[in-house]
């Protein structure tokens, strides 16, 4: 488990030690404060890495699939609407996110030797290059 920056080396050789093939990077405020140092370690490890924010991807991990931040904010205003206009913050229901994004980083891809098979590509909502 890496709980501060420090842990993601050995996170990492760890599992390139263990014969781990490929990881999914979860969601915490210390893989997204320390997004490039993480992206770095497991670029220096060859480990193709899936995260759960674009974020992650844009600071060279392989891929995401996570939801879309801009339309979860653009949802929270109209909570704040509904709240300055009265409504109790009880009274209004709890939504999940309903649009989530593919985004795929190619140049890491080039950099592990990894082909993105182009239907992948054309399902992408973001192609980083």
């Amino acid at each position: 488990m890496v709980r501060s920056l420090d842990d993601f080396e050995p996170a990492f050789a760890s599992m390139v030690q263990g014969r781990i093939e490929a990881a999914i990077v979860t969601a915490s405020s210390v893989t997204f404060e320390h997004r490039h140092e993480a992206a770095r370690a497991a670029f220096q490890h060859r480990l193709p890495v899936i995260a759960a924010f674009r974020e992650l991807v844009e600071a060279g991990m392989l891929m995401s699939y996570g939801p879309n931040f801009a339309a979860i904010y653009h949802r929270a205003a109209s909570y704040v609407d509904k709240v300055f206009k009265g409504t109790p913050p009880g009274d209004i229901p709890v939504e999940l996110p309903t649009k989530y994004d593919l985004v795929i980083n190619v140049k890491t891809a080039r950099a592990l030797g990894i082909t993105i098979p182009p239907t992948l590509l054309a399902r992408a909502d973001e192609v980083i290059e």
